[in-house]
């Protein structure tokens, strides 16, 4: 053929590509291998495990570069999650692509072929999502015990509403000697008693939490003491007909081991089901796990009236305090950021005062224009800002714009933008406290429990644009300690009946900061999309390996007579096999790199056995998709993948997203081949290429 002479050593874009996403094959698996970015210029290090950091780390100046930040950027825009697995499929794929390059196989035979497999491998492997339900019930009842956190000394102690709360946390096997996460509270106990009724109510059913927490005011010893009781087993004396258990006359916590024996139902099995779930989702990440539990728990209890188990994002923001072990980190109620010095002083002088709250929605500055603002026609500016007698640039704007917040009382501002600095230091001498670069999430959560209105320049504040009821107050941490960490505090600004959550992300390194809210953020977005889709894929490398069994078949499957007529040419089923192969090939690579990645094989070629062993169990079953299902059943398909917890598990299953890794793989292929198509115009010129594509496309849709 005449578009056989295509030189695979002149595809520069493929290479290219293969080797950027080589950068990133220890980020695949539960088990990353970490990687230090320093910065040239700053000297600071910075440490990822994600192929997002990655990228944004490198510098990408060629164009393969830049449409491959393109490709994640928006992977990671829509899901927080398959980056990793998209990179290395990048690098796999264009390997594959360059190999059936060699093989003189021609472009237009590899893009419609390997564009037309993993149709058919997303096709195939729909059969493997498992609904969220089934999954919710069977990880709940087989693996989770219902237990209260108890102190050091055996004793469940006592949680006022000015030390944190110990939130019922469904743990499992593998987090049975972690400590818990706990939900500060602060000391506005009036405003907080929503947030606590939520955090207790869904939970009454374990019968720990709800019957351990005193009410405000009660003066009585615990109710529970001793070393060595349970809050379940106590409560079980008094709990027999709760109607979160099936059980009549016997109480769930009847063992005196507190085994869980009844069945769960109503908002505490669903608040069991998303806790189970977060662990199957988190691939190892015990933190944010604890902190998604949490999260869930107070979500639930507010949306128990509606039925939604969604897990609201809008309502959750995240907050790095540097400086803390990781074991202080939390969900807070509220908004907490971190302040100057400067700023907590007078977030002292509030001692607990009701505050009047303005919201803008905008930059907090003399030259801040709105988007879409045009200046009057016809008008020539001379001097926009003439100076004053007797004053400096600008004294007029911020003696202005101070006079109207002191007017209106106004005592909190919550700036979407950045604020000026010297209106900052003005705001702060007449003891009004102003935070700059604040989510639209939190001003909308806040406008809806104070009742403000935002503004876009304070010239349009009014009364009815002022909030009241907000508070302000430093940062406690679990056992009832303010934070100093010197340059900036952590402060908590909150509201009565608020919805937002504030996870509260401890690291003492600075370097770790960055890591740590990926990992919340990614897990999170994994249980919203799974909750969204109704569905999940079993984990492990479980989806990849029938996709790698359904390519490998439809690469040996003999063409039908009946395709004779679809196949003019006598070397297209040749091409197709080699095509296929290749494909087949980057999905053998990614289990045998997941499988060393978690140490279950102890090089590649030791993996790629074990694979093929798994292949041909699958095969000699008949149905290589009931054969991984029924792995995945009795504790995961490559027992590798599926170990998040070295040396603590080797059971846990782990489930995937199925949109995001449905699209990653797409984006992937889609990129792999637009660099492919790319390089052949660039070799053989655009106007060859076109017409080589044209009568070629429809004599490849064959599979």
């Amino acid at each position: 053929m005449a578009f056989r002479d295509v030189n695979a050593r002149r595809h520069i874009g493929l290479q290219q590509l293969s080797a950027l996403a080589s950068t990133g094959r220890t980020f695949l698996g539960p088990m990353k291998s970490h990687k230090f970015i320093v910065d040239e210029i700053t000297n600071q290090s910075t440490l990822i495990c994600s192929a997002v950091r990655l990228i944004e780390s490198l510098d990408l100046t060629s164009a393969v570069g830049q449409l491959l930040n393109e490709t994640i950027q928006a992977q990671n825009k829509e899901f927080k999650t398959g980056m990793s697995s998209l990179l290395f499929l990048v690098g796999a794929w264009s390997n594959a692509v360059v190999e059936c390059l060699q093989q003189n196989v021609p472009v237009p035979a590899i893009v419609s072929v390997m564009s037309e497999g993993l149709n058919s491998c997303c096709e195939r492997v729909q059969c493997l999502q498992i609904p969220i339900h089934d999954v919710k019930k069977e990880l709940c009842s087989s693996r989770v015990r219902p237990k209260a956190f108890e102190s050091k000394t055996g004793q469940v102690e006592r949680h006022d509403l000015k030390n944190s709360w110990n939130l019922l946390c469904f743990q499992t096997d593998i987090s049975a000697t972690e400590e818990v996460i706990p939900i500060n509270s602060c000391s506005h106990q009036g405003h907080d008693c929503n947030f606590n009724k939520f955090l207790v109510s869904p939970l009454a059913g374990f019968g720990s939490v709800a019957s351990v927490v005193k009410a405000v005011g009660d003066k009585s010893s615990p109710a529970l003491s001793g070393s060595g009781v349970t809050a379940a087993s106590c409560i079980a004396q008094k709990l027999t007909h709760s109607r979160h258990f099936s059980t009549l006359g016997k109480s769930p916590f009847a063992s005196q081991q507190g085994n869980f024996q009844g069945h769960l139902s109503g908002p505490a099995a669903d608040l069991c089901g998303l806790g189970c779930l977060a662990v199957a989702l988190s691939h190892g990440n015990q933190t944010s796990v604890k902190l998604l539990q949490s999260i869930a728990a107070y979500q639930q209890g507010r949306a128990e009236c509606s039925g939604s188990s969604q897990v609201n994002i809008a309502e959750i923001v995240t907050c790095c305090v540097l400086g803390l072990p990781e074991s202080y980190s939390c969900v807070s109620p509220g908004f907490v950021t971190l302040v100057s010095p400067e700023q907590a002083t007078v977030i002292k002088h509030f001692a607990d005062k009701p505050l009047r709250i303005l919201l803008v929605d905008g930059d907090l500055t003399e030259e801040y224009r709105h988007l879409g603002f045009n200046r009057p026609p016809n008008v020539r500016t001379i001097l926009e800002r003439p100076t004053p007698q007797g004053g400096g640039a600008g004294d007029v704007w911020l003696s202005r714009m101070s006079d109207v917040l002191m007017s209106f009382e106004v005592n909190l501002v919550l700036v979407k933008g950045n604020v000026c600095k010297n209106f900052m230091e003005r705001c702060i001498a007449s003891r009004i406290l102003v935070i700059g670069c604040v989510a639209r999430s939190v001003l909308c959560a806040f406008g809806s429990a104070t009742g403000a209105q935002a503004v876009t320049y304070l010239s349009q504040l009014s009364t009815v644009c002022v909030g009241n009821g907000a508070w302000a107050e430093l940062w406690h941490t679990g056992d009832g300690r303010a934070v100093d960490l010197g340059e900036l505090l952590p402060a908590r600004i909150s509201a009565g009946g608020i919805t937002l959550l504030t996870a509260v992300l401890t690291a003492a390194l600075p370097s770790k900061a960055q890591l740590l809210e990926d990992h919340f953020w990614t897990l999170l977005y994994r249980l919203h999309h799974a909750l969204k889709d109704g569905k999940v894929f079993p984990g492990g490398g479980a989806v990849e390996l029938l996709c790698l069994s359904h390519i490998q078949a439809l690469a040996e499957q003999p063409e039908r007579p009946g395709n004779a007529k679809e196949l003019p040419s006598p070397w297209l089923a040749e091409c197709k096999s080699i095509v296929l192969q290749a494909l087949a090939s980057g999905w053998k690579r990614y289990l045998c790199v997941l499988l060393c990645n978690t140490a279950t094989a102890s090089s590649e070629l030791e993996a790629g056995a074990a694979v093929d062993h798994h292949l041909q169990k699958a095969a000699a079953c008949g149905s290589p998709s009931a054969y991984i299902l029924e792995e995945f059943r009795r504790g995961g398909v490559l027992r590798g993948g599926s170990e998040p917890f070295p040396g603590r598990v080797t059971d846990l299953k782990v489930c995937d997203n199925v949109e995001a890794k449905t699209e990653a793989w797409r984006r992937a292929l889609d990129l792999v081949l637009l660099v492919l198509q790319t390089d052949a115009e660039i070799i053989t010129g655009p106007r060859r290429n076109q017409i080589l594509n044209s009568p070629v496309s429809n004599e490849f849709m064959f599979l």
